[in-house]
């Protein structure tokens, strides 16, 4: 989508899906208009449409990769090497001081609950940014425990669903012991089995 403009179209470009994204996370998609992204980009029409031909589903889908990128970026570079216990340590304080800094602001929560349901390019972004990162838990639980890839890759999906979950709960209520709880009870068995072989 990037293709054949200049830096200073990139730039505005961008601008205006992070605007967006912003306000899609304040206020839902359903709530967010392009006229609500115009002002608050102080971009014409044609210049909006300049960057998004397809008007609000090219937005949205673009706001989808955005915030995919966001969720997995936070995380390194831990996310990218879980060899060891205290890298599983350190990622999940990443992780739980991430959620508890952007509380309801979450680009998880509008990528799950918002951008997923906008359109199929959007369901697509969702689906690979959590294959992407089922992949890189995958990695490191058979890093850490040395399990068979069948096992490895449902403990790292069991780590990711309880996640999902603990996010959700701390949306709902501003607290994050929902979270830690669950990323306690998922990848604390990982250091049993690992210090048992």
């Amino acid at each position: 989508m990037n293709q054949g403009l200049t830096a200073k179209g990139r730039a505005t470009r961008q601008r205006i899906v992070v605007a967006a994204a912003r306000l899609i996370r304040e206020r839902g998609a359903g709530e967010t208009s392009l006229d609500d992204v115009r002002a608050a980009t102080a971009t014409s029409k044609s210049q909006l449409f300049h960057y998004f031909p397809g008007g609000r589903s090219d937005l949205l889908t673009a706001v989808a990769e955005h915030e995919a990128g966001q969720v997995l970026e936070f995380q390194q570079p831990h996310l990218g090497d879980l060899s060891t216990w205290e890298s599983w340590q350190a990622w999940r304080q990443t992780v739980v001081d991430h959620y508890a800094e952007l509380g309801p602001r979450c680009p998880l929560g509008s990528l799950t609950a918002e951008l997923g349901k906008s359109s199929e390019q959007a369901r697509a972004i969702v689906c690979t940014l959590f294959d992407e990162w089922e992949a890189a838990l995958t990695r490191g639980v058979r890093a850490l425990t040395r399990l068979d890839s069948a096992a490895s890759a449902q403990c790292a999906r069991g780590i990711l669903t309880a996640l999902q979950g603990g996010i959700v709960m701390l949306q709902a209520t501003g607290r994050t012991d929902y979270l830690e709880a669950a990323l306690d009870a998922t990848t604390r068995p990982l250091w049993t089995v690992a210090t048992a072989t």
